[in-house]
């Protein structure tokens, strides 16, 4: 393995963490009545996702189904991600 391979593979394990939490604190806030810290978290996470997400997002426009809208730019990257951080840890 590689030091790059190695180091991007972690920097991705932390991406894709960090849209598992984005994607736990959408459903919590959606499902229940979120706590505190949640309405804090989340911006926060948002933040630090969305500039990969957003142009994803104008490609692949989320899949309408009555009133329930699927965001497909959301798991477009998470499977990527997870894609590219099997690739990465096998440099």
């Amino acid at each position: 393995m590689s030091l790059i391979g190695t180091l991007l593979g972690y920097i991705l394990t932390a991406f894709v963490l960090l849209l598992i939490a984005r994607l736990v604190l959408d459903w919590v806030e959606v499902l229940a009545t979120a706590p505190r810290w949640v309405s804090r978290a989340r911006p926060l996470i948002h933040a630090c996702t969305e500039p990969v997400i957003g142009p994803v997002r104008r490609v692949l426009r989320p899949v309408r189904a009555g009133g329930l809208s699927i965001d497909l730019a959301f798991t477009a990257v998470f499977v990527v991600a997870l894609i590219l951080r099997s690739i990465a840890f096998s440099l």
